[in-house]
């Protein structure tokens, strides 16, 4: 495990974000689907994404890789693989690709991970699936990983999906179901979580030709027999990875500024906005530029309640927040923070507690109020996002503290050390 020390200090400058992983996975997903060669412009190449090329590839297509651009040559039907496929630690291409291993005409697809992706919750979608006329299971008969999946086909229906879990999972069958051999309805029982994640999946599809009919919330018509058409599409920047740099200048008191966020596409962590601005930091969105500028106060920040069942990947930085805050941090509605590569809530506060914050947790969140910052180590324990956080509370300790588990950037956003370097964080890679 590679260890990195950050030394207190201001951050300033000007950046560019990366590329959206979930745009990008999304679109070489499409693109892979549709007969012909697709452009994707500015994809984020990272480990996540390349095991979304990995598995589309293993299914039949091919991708080309350019400077800027990938080229996606696709097939309206995806063949069955000749080996296992290996989606590494991203939930977003199991999940997804599950349902289109079903599309294959025969044979079976066997979909694994890594030891954390083999612990992630994955019945809701095979049950889903088992509904749609898919023969698919666990192949430990647990629900989770390594997944076997049937070739075939989909027939279709109606069909009742959890939507407390993940929304990868409706995802998943939203990009699938077009190809069908009858209509498909999806329900969607209960809550919502990461709606937006779900309105990306559709924008993307729009992009690709296919339609889904969304008369009400929770309630999706898909028509059978759909084609995918290639295209050219320009993956915006990702608010995701955007937040850590955004939420540092808040913290520091510095003053950033972020290029290449479009917020003319569904992005759930564009919430940070709101939230930097409730906390007391001035925020400016330049529309006509695509930017964000972020100065922090010179004191401490306010403080507050939170839920963020639309965008749980901002709970570690909100959580950070907090140590920052004269009143605190809330965070709730991120139960299903706990599925994700760790159960976050607990990690954030057995990790923070030992900055000497004061942390409650409950089902679905935690409350964080800063003590006397201690010295310490703090353990990310392989989530690139609790990595990210983790060095953003070095930045305000009182002497540093190191921060184990770089190697997990590459997850999501392989120059996050350099870019942090880049606007005067002092991190030191051991």
């Amino acid at each position: 495990m590679v260890k990195v020390r950050v030394y207190p200090s201001r951050v300033d400058g000007v950046i560019n974000a990366p590329p959206s992983k979930s745009y990008t996975h999304r679109a070489i997903i499409l693109a892979a689907l549709s007969e012909g060669s697709s452009k994707i412009v500015r994809p984020l190449l990272a480990r996540d994404t390349k095991a979304t090329i990995s598995a589309v590839e293993a299914l039949g297509a091919k991708v080309i890789q350019g400077e800027t651009a990938l080229i996606v040559k696709g097939l309206d039907v995806p063949q069955t693989p000749e080996d296992v496929i290996n989606a590494e630690n991203s939930g977003t291409t199991i999940r997804i690709m599950t349902s289109v291993s079903a599309l294959t005409p025969q044979g079976y697809t066997v979909l694994t991970g890594d030891s954390s992706l083999r612990s992630r919750p994955m019945q809701p979608l095979l049950t889903a699936l088992t509904d749609l006329g898919v023969k698919c299971w666990s192949s430990r008969l647990n629900g989770k990983p390594p997944i076997v999946v049937q070739g075939g086909g989909i027939k279709g229906g109606v069909v009742s999906l959890r939507g407390d879990i993940s929304s990868q999972f409706i995802s998943s069958l939203l990009i699938s179901t077009p190809k069908a051999e009858n209509d498909t309805t999806i329900k969607v029982v209960g809550k919502i979580v990461s709606k937006p994640y779900i309105d990306a999946t559709i924008f993307t599809i729009n992009q690709f030709g296919g339609s889904v009919a969304n008369p009400e919330i929770g309630i999706y018509h898909i028509k059978q027999g759909q084609k995918y058409t290639p295209t050219e599409v320009s993956v915006p920047g990702d608010f995701s990875s955007a937040s850590f740099i955004l939420a540092s200048a808040a913290l520091t008191g510095g003053e950033v500024e972020v290029k290449s966020l479009s917020t003319n596409r569904p992005q759930a962590d564009r919430a940070i906005i709101d939230i930097l601005k409730d906390l007391g930091a001035e925020v400016e969105l330049k529309r006509s530029e695509e930017a964000v500028r972020v100065k922090g106060p010179k004191g401490l920040l306010k403080g507050g309640i939170y839920d963020l069942t639309d965008s749980p990947d901002l709970l570690p930085v909100l959580a950070v927040l907090g140590l920052r805050c004269k009143d605190g941090i809330e965070v709730r509605g991120v139960a299903h923070a706990r599925y994700k590569e760790t159960d976050r809530i607990s990690v954030l506060a057995e990790e923070l507690s030992k900055t000497g914050a004061l942390i409650s947790t409950y089902e679905d969140g935690l409350k964080i109020k800063a003590g006397t910052f201690k010295h310490c180590i703090l353990d990310a324990r392989g989530d690139h996002r609790m990595f990210m956080a983790f060095c953003l509370a070095g930045l305000i300790s009182s002497d540093g503290c190191e921060v184990i588990g770089a190697e997990s950037v590459d997850v999501s956003y392989p120059n996050f050390i350099d870019d942090m370097k880049r606007i005067g964080a002092l991190m030191e890679v051991k």
